[in-house]
């Protein structure tokens, strides 16, 4: 899809279709009253008749509108005004995308005025409808044998501000949200493909591909060097499964080399049985998504080289799968970790933890300027924050902020939990310097507090997405988060370097 901004209101632009809201009451918004004014009175004859009202999530398209430039007119409701934000706006783009798409128009207007979003800029608006426009338009169909022909017609979206001062600030974010949408495929087409397909061996070999289209440079670690180095940890999760696992680092310099980087660390279990402590069968498909992680690495990785950020990224990816058989580790194991610490195996479903630990403590290499792990971690946050929120938690506030603020920014947000010491009491084992369950109590902090064993050396923060990288029920498939959030942090720390 092509996009552009241009300056001005209704009367002077031209094209298939203007997007014009209405709020509730049939109150007009800025747009709405400029082509109401030159084709007088029609807009107002219209909702007078009844067919619009201005309630939110509604539409009505008009065709024929005199005294206009355009072919069609689609009117937008709003809701009421004093209630429009932040959510309002997402919805009404959500419910304009889905009318255009219904009908035969190759291009589109917005005027974003009519949107006003307290305390958000045109350049967030613009953000926000680019991301929103590519992702409606995603299908994930190359696994059928007769993927779907029907395509929307919509080809082009004009984005049209107001105030000229902002023009340069909306460029630079349309520019920088389409990268993040492309970013965001990565990570979806990722998560959607079957897991027969997506092992940990092809996880490498996208990655190799990534760096080649993209000048990064790409190396991969195999079992045997990983042994070499000491990840029992990590090993002891591959154990039970003929893929051999993977340990995939891509890095993207884009600053110069004695800038410290960004180390991404992305959870791979390209699926997950649980191993011997084996998961219910309901749903079990579902854990194919369990290597979201890595699939938001790769597509941070991606949108930051397609940017040309001015900072180094590093992205360390722990990739296996999680099987049952007769080589499996079994609950009770004690297994020794890269770090050195050895670590007693009470739940084999719990073993993202067990492949982060040891790549956390190989991206000490890099003197990280910070290290972010991303992963389908934990159950317990889907229970405490649902399907809305990403978990945070970290042993630097400083970065949390940074990562909660950026999250706001992007509309990907996170919420941070505690990570105080009475928690790593939990994780006492009476073999091992730590078990890699404590209980049931507390879940998704004791699991950070077991990561938080091997980062000590440097600023940490822990993203839990078990409940935000992919949906279930008839909208099943992948999300793409938290790359908005992620690329929106890696922005704000390239601005803050230069």
């Amino acid at each position: 899809m092509e996009f552009g901004i241009k300056i001005g209101t209704p009367e002077k632009q031209r094209g298939a279709c203007a997007v014009i809201g209405i709020f509730e009451s049939r109150k007009l918004s800025d747009s709405a009253k400029v082509l109401d004014t030159i084709t007088q009175g029609y807009i107002k004859n219209i909702l007078a008749s009844g067919d619009m009202d201005g309630k939110a999530n509604t539409s009505l398209l008009l065709h024929n509108v005199p005294d206009t430039l355009f072919k069609r007119v689609l009117l937008i409701g709003l809701g009421k005004e004093q209630e429009f934000k932040e959510k309002t706006f997402l919805s009404a783009l959500g419910t304009t995308l889905n009318a255009l798409q219904k009908t035969a128009v190759t291009d589109a207007t917005l005027f974003l005025s009519d949107f006003p979003v307290k305390d958000k800029t045109n350049a967030w608006k613009v953000n926000q409808t680019v991301i929103a426009a590519i992702s409606s338009g995603y299908r994930f169909d190359q696994l059928k044998s007769k993927p779907d022909n029907n395509q929307s017609s919509l080809r082009k979206l004009i984005m049209c501000i107001d105030n000229r001062t902002e023009l340069a600030a909306c460029e630079a974010a349309l520019q920088q949200s389409i990268a993040i949408a492309h970013g965001m495929n990565l990570a979806k087409d990722l998560g959607n493909l079957a897991p027969n397909i997506c092992t940990p061996t092809y996880l490498a070999k996208q990655a190799k591909d990534l760096a080649k289209s993209h000048k990064l440079k790409a190396s991969v670690l195999e079992e045997k060097d990983m042994e070499k180095l000491g990840m029992g940890s990590l090993l002891a999760v591959a154990r039970g499964s003929e893929q051999p696992a993977k340990l995939i680092v891509l890095e993207y310099h884009g600053a110069a080399k004695k800038e410290n980087p960004v180390v991404l660390v992305g959870k791979g279990v390209t699926f997950d049985t649980g191993g011997i402590s084996l998961k219910p069968a309901a749903e079990m498909d579902e854990m194919k998504f369990d290597m979201s992680g890595a699939g938001s690495v790769l597509g941070t990785l991606q949108a930051v080289a397609e940017m040309k950020l001015p900072i180094n990224v590093v992205g360390i990816i722990p990739a296996t799968e999680n099987m049952p058989g007769g080589k499996a580790t079994k609950p009770g194991d004690v297994v020794t970790s890269l770090s050195g610490q050895t670590i007693e195996i009470l739940n084999t479903d719990a073993e993202g933890r067990l492949i982060l630990c040891d790549a956390l403590t190989y991206a000490e290499r890099y003197n990280p300027k910070v290290v972010i792990d991303i992963a389908t971690l934990t159950g317990a946050c889907v229970i405490a924050l649902g399907n809305f929120t990403t978990g945070l938690m970290s042993n630097d506030d400083k970065l949390a902020q940074e990562l909660l603020a950026a999250g706001e920014q992007a509309a990907d947000r996170a919420w941070q939990l505690p990570l105080w010491d009475e928690y790593q009491d939990l994780l006492r084992s009476n073999f091992a310097d730590i078990a890699n369950i404590g209980g049931r109590a507390a879940g998704t902090i004791t699991a950070a507090c077991f990561l938080s064993r091997f980062t000590k050396k440097y600023r940490w923060a822990h993203l839990d997405i078990a409940g935000t990288a992919w949906k279930s029920g008839k909208d099943k498939g992948s999300t793409g988060r938290p790359v908005p959030l992620l690329t929106q942090f890696l922005i704000s720390q390239a601005k803050a370097t230069s």
